[in-house]
């Protein structure tokens, strides 16, 4: 089969820093599928990691990374009970197994989802990991309940972006939370807006707009841009006895001291810790994926596709990758095989 990946971490436009080779199709084997992947999408996990996977030495065999993809199920292990071959699927795959930047990849049922019937291959590749990552962590992390948190407020940070512009909808639609996403670019407030968004404020001055709305404090906050720049300004914005999420990690250990006195509850949410550590509710990925799809094909949820590059080629690998290194990505980026 064959499969593009990349043996050093090279800057973007160098030309070997992604190849195109030939290797081995798979064999599925207990709960695995062996998907012919139709399309993927690129998310900032893949530049990050192709930037820092081999940084120090060239690897012997080419990594293949790709954590967004749909495709058919092709064939299954002997424990798969959840799909048949010849199922549409769509998924975000582990970050410990080979990615889907390849035209067949193995991929465990129980993080799968049966693809939305009513959205194009590119349109549904752009939703599994964004959806999943947005989906636990208002509903896993938060824990957000439809009794006691009626009312509240929730700050999205970074609403334009990926996991942004799906975080949007689910709160919207989902909960009875006033949804509040920051954006600074006119297209990107527009499309916050478009998304549902019931407030959109300028990062660069956050108190001060979250102030003229009437929002001095907020009960929830969803970091999905920087954590390590905005951890002073989020502890001075939580509400006593809130709860912050955040998705980007941080290079500096972080303060938790400034949330003690107001009894402030912080999460992390990885979306890959469920297939990393095969947590025993594994299968709550699926759930999730096969919920979106019901809300997708109803038209409750819009998918977030924005730009799509039609073959899977090194050139559009790298054209997607420098759309979501330059940092002026607005919703998904999708390449059609």
């Amino acid at each position: 089969m064959k499969a593009i990946g990349f043996k050093k971490s090279l800057p973007i436009t160098e030309p070997n820093s992604f190849i195109a080779f030939e290797t081995e199709k798979p064999k599925p084997e207990g709960r695995d599928l062996l998907v012919q992947i139709q399309a993927i999408s690129v998310n900032p996990v893949d530049y990050k990691i192709r930037q820092n996977a081999a940084k120090d030495e060239e690897l012997d065999t080419p990594k293949i990374i790709g954590w967004d993809a749909v495709g058919i199920v092709e064939e299954v292990g002997e424990e798969v009970s959840l799909f048949k071959a010849g199922d549409a699927v769509f998924y975000a795959g582990d970050l410990t197994r080979s990615g889907s930047n390849a035209e067949y990849q193995l991929v465990d049922e129980r993080i799968v989802g049966h693809k939305p019937k009513n959205l194009s291959l590119a349109e549904a590749a752009a939703m599994p990991l964004t959806t999943l990552t947005a989906w636990e962590s208002i509903f896993d992390r938060i824990k957000y309940n439809q009794q006691t948190d009626k009312g509240k407020s929730l700050l999205i940070l970074n609403g334009a972006g990926g996991v942004g512009s799906i975080a949007i909808q689910l709160a919207k639609k989902l909960t009875d939370l006033t949804v509040i996403a920051t954006a600074s670019r006119e297209e990107t407030q527009n499309w916050c807006n478009k998304m549902g968004a019931d407030h959109v404020v300028n990062h660069h001055h956050l108190k001060e707009e979250l102030k003229g709305i009437g929002h001095e404090q907020i009960d929830f906050i969803m970091d999905f841009v920087d954590l390590k720049q905005y951890w002073q300004q989020l502890s001075e914005l939580i509400k006593p006895q809130g709860h912050i999420v955040s998705i980007t990690g941080s290079s500096e250990p972080l303060n938790l001291n400034l949330l003690k006195n107001k009894s402030v509850t912080f999460s992390w949410e990885l979306m890959y810790t469920r297939s990393m550590h095969q947590t025993p509710d594994m299968q709550r990925q699926h759930d999730i994926l096969n919920r979106a799809a019901e809300l997708l094909d109803k038209g409750t949820l819009q998918h977030t596709l924005t730009t799509t590059f039609e073959g899977f080629t090194v050139e559009n690998l790298k054209k997607a990758h420098e759309l979501q290194e330059s940092g002026t990505s607005i919703g998904k980026n999708v390449i059609v095989f």
